[in-house]
């Protein structure tokens, strides 16, 4: 019998194939970038539940049940809707969950490491739930603003960064995550050293001997505030505060995420 970890690996790559005797038309997403990704691929009518964390786009989402969060979410719930296929992904939710959650339906298992990773997510899943033609569309959409992105970040040079996640106690974005990924697009250079883990705690002291241009303040997963940008004071040029869903979340929002990307003065 395969391990958990193997029995997520084979559900990873779930495609249209999968299912070979109907598409599935009954969702539940525990993943909010992903609820509002289905939504603007047009399989707004599939989803049955979404997690309270599932925000976009209002008002169609306020009309779904809520079956708990990203990280705790209600089993007996979800079972009750009676889902064909439950969305999860491995660094938003709980992966020691999944073998539960496969119990009631299988899994569609994302966790997407850069642009080209979401994207490819997209139009796989957008395939396998029969919107194969919204979901090429879509990609098309975000490689476009990828491009102008990189177009205009390209004459600025590059931007030495520490991206905020957490405090008490600080915690920041190593360079193998998605949002050094998406800041790397538009020239961002990640100041935290590889090798810390994904994570890592930081120092005031360690974040100043990094030396970064700017220290981004994102508005989750941690809500940072004012407050929180004046604590820093000193340690860099800068420390702004971000729209986190424009930084962490794959999918569709990727096509606001580039233009704002695109805004985001240099030091």
């Amino acid at each position: 019998m395969p391990s958990n970890s193997t029995r997520v690996t084979a559900l990873a790559r779930l495609e249209v194939s999968d299912f070979p005797n109907r598409i599935p038309r009954r969702v539940v997403s525990l993943v909010p970038s992903t609820t509002e990704t289905l939504a603007g691929l047009g399989l707004g009518p599939s989803v049955v539940g979404r997690t309270r964390y599932c925000v976009h786009p209002r008002p169609w989402v306020d009309t779904l049940p809520v079956v708990g969060g990203t990280k705790d979410p209600d089993l007996r719930a979800i079972e009750a809707l009676r889902p064909d296929l439950i969305v999860v992904n491995e660094e938003e939710n709980r992966p020691e969950q999944f073998a539960e959650l496969s119990r009631i339906a299988p899994l569609w298992v994302a966790f997407p490491r850069d642009v080209d990773d979401a994207l490819d997510d997209v139009r796989r899943m957008a395939a396998a739930l029969g919107a194969g033609p919204a979901g090429e569309d879509l990609a098309s959409r975000i490689e476009a603003a990828r491009s102008q992105a990189r177009a205009a970040a390209a004459g600025l040079g590059p931007f030495r960064h520490a991206c905020l996640v957490w405090r008490k106690p600080w915690r920041a974005a190593g360079p193998d995550t998605f949002v050094s990924a998406l800041l790397a697009e538009v020239g961002g250079v990640n100041v935290v050293p590889r090798g810390q883990g994904r994570y890592p705690a930081i120092t005031p002291e360690e974040l100043a001997a990094d030396a970064p241009d700017v220290v981004l303040l994102p508005s989750e997963p941690y809500p940072f505030r004012p407050e929180h940008a004046a604590d820093l004071a000193g340690l860099a040029p800068r420390a702004r505060l971000v729209d986190g869903q424009l930084l962490f979340w794959h999918g569709a929002r990727l096509e606001l995420a580039f233009p704002y990307l695109a805004r985001l003065q240099r030091p």
